[in-house]
């Protein structure tokens, strides 16, 4: 798979640029996020595709694992702050195939991700991203 020079490949590469991506967003956007943390695999772990009954698991770039800012409640017993992963291998794959730049894949994967943690469904972001 041949990537432009200086796009993310590695697991360290792909964390720089996530990181990146999360200090350009606007700090009371930031603010909000509270402990949202950022995690980067090669790919979702088998429980993870069963349970979202994903049977290829380049289908999946990335995750939001938590509960959302909607659903949640002061009275809620203390749990892991949410995460975000995202997913190395398929983003790789999935900007090679579509011919896009990695760190544009990541910044899109990683904002639908932050949508999910506002209470946004997958319908929602695709209505905003169209403008309708």
């Amino acid at each position: 798979m041949h990537m432009p020079s200086g796009e993310p490949r590695t697991h360290e590469d792909f964390e720089v640029a996530a990181r990146a991506i999360w200090r350009d967003l606007p700090e009371q956007f930031r603010a909000v996020l509270g402990d949202v943390t950022v995690e980067v695999a090669d790919f979702a772990d088998a429980e993870t595709l069963k349970e979202l009954y994903i049977r290829d698991p380049y289908e999946l770039l990335g995750l939001y694992h938590g509960v959302g800012l909607p659903s949640k409640s002061v009275s809620d017993p203390t749990s892991l702050p949410d995460r975000i992963f995202l997913y190395r291998i398929p983003i790789l794959n999935y900007a090679h195939e579509n011919r896009e730049p990695v760190r544009g894949v990541i910044h899109h994967v990683l904002i639908h991700e932050i949508g999910h943690h506002f209470g946004f469904s997958d319908a929602d972001m695709d209505e905003i991203e169209s403008g309708s």
